[in-house]
This record gives C-alpha cells, structure tokens and sequence, in this order.
C-alpha cells in the first residue's frame, strides 16, 4: 500500500496548495481593498500598499489553511469514491486506515506549518506592520499636508498649513478635530515639528491657542493660549489601538505571552486604553488558541474519511455527505473562535478550547473504526455467500458427470 500511500498524499498536497494559494489571494486582495485608502489618500506608495496587506496575511492564513486542507481532503475522497478507487480498495481487503495513513501525514505537515506561523512568522509580521503604521503615520503631515490646501486624512479631523520649509517647519498651522461629537477642538499653531521619540510620532506646535468646546453647541467655547503644546499622532488612526509602544497579544511572542499572563494589568487612569492591552485574560486566550488551533487539521482530516471516505453507490447520497462534513467543519471551527472570547473573560472555560477539536477527532476515529467493522462484515459475507456458490457449483458439476452416464444408458 505504499504506492497507494505516495499517490493520495501527493494529489492531496498539490491539491492543498492550489487551493491555499486561491484562499490566499481572496483575503489579499481583500486586505488591499481594505487598505486602498493609505495610497489615494494618506500620500504612499504602491510598494507600501503591498507589504501592509503581505504582512497582515500570515494570522489569516493560520485560519484558512484548515479550512484549504477540508476541501482538499473532501475532493480527493470524492474523486477516489467516482473513480471506484476506493471501492475496489475494500475489495482488495484494505481498510479505511489506508487512506487515513497519507492524510494524517499532510495534516500532521499543515500543523506544523500553522504553530510556526501562530508563534513566529504572525507575531513578526505584526510588529513589522506597526512600525509601517507608525511611518505612515509620521508622514502624513509631510507627504499629505499640502500647503494652501485643506486635507482630511480621517473623517472629522482636517489639516492645513500656510507654508512647509525646506526643515520641515509647519508654519501657519490649523487642525480641527471633530471625530467626537461632544468634545469640538480646533488647533491654530504659528508653527509646527514632527518628532518621534520612544516609537511614537508627536506634533509639537508653538505660540497658538486651542478653541475647545465641549457638550455641545450650547456650551461656550474655551480658548486656551499655548506656547508649547504636543499631540499624539497615534490617536489619528482609529483602526490602530493607542499606546503605539505597547505590544498587542497577538504580536507577542511565547515567552512575552506567558509573562503578560502573570502580570497584573495596569488600572491607572492615564493609562486606561494600555490596561486594556495589558489585560491577562487576553494574553490567556491568546496564548491556547496559538495551541488548539493546530488540532483542527487532523480533526477536519478524520471528519472528512468518516463522512466521505466510506464507499457510497449514489452520487446523491455522497453530495449529501460532503455538504453536511464541510458545514459540520465550518461550525466546529466557528465554536472554538466562540469559546476563544469566553476564555479571555473566564479561565476555566480553558479546557474547552481543546476539547472541542479533540472530541472531533476521537468521534471522527470511533466512527471510522465503525465503518471499518461494517466494511469487513460485509466482506466476510460476501465470501461466505462465493464460498456457498463455489462449492455448489462444485457438487452440480461432481453429480453431474455421475449422472450424465445412467440417461446415455437408459
């Protein structure tokens, strides 16, 4: 069975990639949609485009790979039941274990392949996202910012600056920001510097004043003259959470993971959004879903030969199944991301992240040893039923030349 081994494994895996690269390019091209606006509108280049949305791909990849394997898997237990393969295999004596063998050796690969990207390959491409963020965010008065011209790199937030000298000095600088309807503020500077310090991007003006308003339009404005003043670049972008120099959960790695979890978060009111990245039951949750998310290619793999792998005779019967396996996947994947959420609010609901694939696959292994005994019952029938036919062919044909003698006679 060795060859069959090598010619399942082999249409399984080519079969894998070329579904895997079709998943791919959909959230690629997704992500580039989604990102479209960093080149029409913030100033960048194409090339920045392009490693924003390869960057972001790796954490979607570890979701959809599973997923690639299931089809993958499903297709080449369809093609084998169409083509009779697997047929003629339980013929030949074989169990559902032969197809099982090849199967679970590309599952075992693809696991492989999602806890490197769950612990390296996402957690690196997520820091070099941000500090791409952050450039973008560096220049976006620089490159965007034109002089004489209004610009609104966010909606409710707009820019303008008189002139921009050869340093970069911001001369004749306004900004209003109304992305909150209670709190109004407009900014008008004589001058303007960009700075970075500690992996965050300030803009420094000088001799202004701030009108503020704040509760609405009944509420009378404050002015508020300023020789000095900072804002925090970082707070322009929404999609970005604040606190440019703190490490998210998931760009942390093992060892950061597991520190963050023994850490008690930060309650001190100026730091109210870092508490929150800095939460313990966050880091939990994302340091077991790195681990119980790599079960779930052999519990796709196992559901798919006990519900497709079985030799059927109707094609409607084998569509039927194939429908019900792939759904079946799709919800197991979809309460395991369910019971994610609840692990970073309740520890114990921990034990549940992994009982959910591994119930998957010792029910997938019960069923198929089921089909196996069903498999090798009716084979033991039917070589009950050639033996019966084989013997009696043998007495007519024995009784027969007997008889064949006496009629010449009479």
């Amino acid at each position: 069975m060795r060859i069959f081994s090598r010619y399942v494994f082999g249409q399984s895996g080519s079969a894998l990639i070329l579904v895997l690269l079709s998943l791919t390019g959909v959230v690629w091209i997704s992500l580039a949609l989604r990102e479209l606006n960093v080149v029409t509108s913030s100033g960048q280049s194409a090339l920045t485009l392009v490693k924003m949305t390869t960057l972001g791909l790796p954490s979607f990849i570890a979701v959809i790979t599973p997923f690639a394997l299931l089809i993958t898997t499903i297709h080449t237990l369809n093609r084998l039941n169409g083509d009779s393969e697997i047929i003629v295999l339980t013929a030949s004596g074989a169990t559902a274990w032969t197809i099982v063998k090849p199967l679970a050796a590309l599952a075992a690969v693809v696991m492989i392949g999602i806890t490197f990207v769950n612990h390296i390959a996402a957690p690196w491409s997520y820091r070099e996202l941000r500090e791409i963020i952050l450039q973008v965010r560096t220049d976006l008065l620089t490159q965007v910012i034109q002089p004489g011209r209004f610009s609104s790199p966010e909606r409710g937030l707009t820019f303008h600056i008189r002139e921009r000298t050869l340093d970069g000095t911001l001369h004749g600088l306004v900004m209003h920001d109304a992305r909150k309807d209670n709190e109004v503020q407009s900014y008008l500077a004589d001058k303007g510097v960009l700075v970075e310090d500690n992996g965050g991007a300030y803009l420094f003006m000088m001799d202004g004043h701030i009108l503020r308003r704040n509760g609405g339009l009944s509420e009378p404005t404050q002015i508020i003259a300023f020789d000095k003043y900072a804002v925090d670049l970082d707070s322009f972008e929404r999609r970005v959470q604040e606190g440019a120099t703190q490490l998210r959960p998931r760009e942390r790695y093992f060892g950061e993971l597991v520190e963050g979890m023994s850490e008690a978060p930060e309650e001190d009111a100026e730091k109210g959004k870092r508490a929150k990245d800095d939460n313990p039951g966050k880091m939990r949750a994302e340091l077991h879903e790195r681990f119980s998310s790599a079960l779930y290619p052999l519990a796709f793999v196992l559901m798919a030969v006990a519900m497709v792998g079985q030799a059927q005779s109707t094609r409607q019967n084998r569509h039927a199944r194939i429908g019900l396996c792939f759904l079946a996947g799709v919800g197991l994947r979809l309460g395991g991301l369910a019971v994610n959420n609840v692990v970073s609010l309740h520890a114990g609901a921990v034990p549940f992240l992994y009982l959910i694939p591994l119930a998957a696959i010792v029910v997938s292994m019960v069923l198929i040893v089921r089909g196996t005994r069903q498999s090798r019952g009716a084979a033991r029938l039917d070589t009950i039923v050639d033996a019966t036919i084989a013997l009696g062919e043998r007495l007519r044909q024995r009784f027969g030349r007997r008889a064949q003698p006496a009629g010449a006679r009479s």
